[in-house]
């Protein structure tokens, strides 16, 4: 049984025959009186945020049935604007009608909403039900199983990799949720036999009975610890509860090299099956690598590749490659196809993206380095001499985590960001050339001043984009303009 589904009774003080519907007013057509009841049967969904995860939750909802208001502070997208009209979804933008928000039975919120917004306290302190997009989207999945994809990094490129070797292996697949296209939507207009999904923490907060039946957790670093009250305990508990609601039959394929994980795993019970990936052991049951070559063991079969023809090259990719390698040998597809389709894979915009070489400097396009984290990745594979580009909006950040990198091999820091106090007082006595700048061209344009030929520029912000870019993707777009532009 749906449930969100509402059950209603018709009542009324004396019985009533298919005529006494009439009541007392003959006017009344029997036809009007009963979609006046249909009316009162549908659930008032609301939902908040009107972007690709709410307009997605938005279509599935009216598909279904219910009654639903879309609603979003801010002004809407053009092209989601005509998605709603054409499915005929109520909807405002630049505001929040309050009272009919707080009258919903349902509300699905978009995960850049924090819990701190105050619509949202007034909804809890209502007792109104928050569920994420994922959550509803998951109740009308059907027979179709999921393979759900978590970790502050690697998360989106072993999304992708997922996908595109279950799709290589000939599986009816779909790629959703947080690398940009929407689980609801998806469900709604062209259902697959399998979904492989990105998940974010903050999509994570707010599901009840989702359960993908394969689960990925690529890492535990410290991230979006504004969002979780500045305690990493906060942001672990979040990430695990991909696997919170996982049976016996389900999978959990976690990183045996990450201690955060580890520590997690050995004080808290897991009820599904464990594989892990490592470098540094030889599980029976897993994924490792070991001088120069990766074995997988999901069952009674292995593959067994060299690393040197993994399409993604640097570490951080190997163990990105384990990771997507174990979920498609746990769902039984060949190992010949696993091979190809991890050969044949085609790296990500936006990560770790060769953009061009001008007058023998490489500019590299890691945009999606949202966290110190993933940039410690980017600079571990650095071998040549680095202008780093960092900044943005700072997230809590540990900058100590990424010292002892940048005082071996970046020559100079370009801060892109409208507060970059932070970055000047991390890396003042680490690197000798630190400056501001407040765009992508003027980052460029520096960054190459102070490059020499066989350098690399290298953006790989750590921070979130918003105080000068719609998102990650519009930042590291003006950055390759800006250096086609050189």
């Amino acid at each position: 049984m749906n449930p969100y589904e509402n059950r209603y009774e018709i009542q009324s003080s004396k019985p009533m025959d298919q005529n006494s519907i009439l009541f007392e007013e003959p006017h009344i057509r029997p036809e009007n009186v009963l979609n006046k009841f249909r009316i009162k049967m549908q659930k008032r969904v609301v939902i908040l945020g009107g972007g690709e995860s709410g307009v997605g939750a938005a279509i599935l909802a009216k598909r279904q049935g219910y009654q639903v208001l879309l609603s979003d502070g801010g002004v809407l997208k053009e092209n989601y604007r005509q998605e709603l009209n054409a499915h005929s979804i109520e909807f405002e933008e630049g505001q929040h009608t309050v009272e009919r928000i707080l009258d919903a039975d349902l509300v699905i919120k978009s995960p850049g909403i924090p819990e701190k917004n105050e619509l949202v306290k007034k909804l809890r302190q209502d007792g109104v039900e928050i569920i994420s997009e994922i959550e509803f989207a998951y109740n009308y999945k059907g027979n179709s199983r999921i393979i759900g994809i978590t970790g502050s990094n690697g998360k989106t490129t072993t999304t992708a990799l997922t996908y595109h070797i279950l799709k290589h292996g000939g599986l009816d697949c779909a790629l959703v949720g947080n690398i940009g296209y929407s689980f609801a939507k998806q469900v709604s207009e062209d259902p697959k036999e399998w979904y492989v999904a990105e998940i974010s923490s903050f999509q994570l907060d707010d599901i009840k009975n989702f359960r993908p039946d394969i689960a990925i957790l690529t890492n535990i670093t410290e991230d979006h610890l504004d969002r979780y009250d500045y305690k990493i305990e906060n942001y672990i508990e979040s990430k695990f509860r991909i696997a919170m609601n996982q049976q016996l039959e389900d999978v959990l394929i976690y990183c045996a090299d990450d201690e955060v994980t580890m520590d997690y795993l050995k004080r808290h019970p897991i009820n599904s099956n464990l594989l892990p990936f490592t470098m540094r052991q030889e599980p029976s049951k897993g994924a490792f690598i070991k001088d120069g070559e990766m074995t997988v063991r999901a069952g009674n079969e292995y593959v067994t590749m060299s690393i040197y023809d993994f399409a993604l090259k640097g570490k951080h990719n190997q163990y990105n490659t384990m990771a997507a390698g174990l979920a498609a040998a746990t769902v039984g597809l060949r190992k010949d196809k696993i091979r190809e389709a991890i050969q044949s894979f085609e790296s990500l915009e936006h990560r770790m993206e060769h953009v061009a070489t001008v007058r023998g400097v490489e500019f590299i396009n890691d945009s999606k380095a949202t966290n110190v984290n993933s940039t410690w990745y980017a600079l571990e594979s650095m071998h040549k001499p680095t202008i780093l580009i960092l900044g943005g909006v700072d997230k809590g950040n540990d900058y100590s985590l990424i010292k002892e990198l940048v005082k071996e091999k970046v020559k100079a820091i370009v801060c892109m960001g409208i507060d970059n106090r932070k970055i000047h007082e991390a890396f003042g006595n680490e690197v000798a050339l630190i400056v501001n700048t407040s765009s992508a061209v003027e980052a460029v344009q520096a960054a190459f001043h102070f490059a020499d030929k066989d350098d690399v520029v290298l953006l790989s912000p750590a921070c979130a984009s918003f105080d000068l870019f719609n998102n990650y993707e519009d930042r590291g777009k003006q950055f390759k303009d800006a250096v086609r532009d050189l």
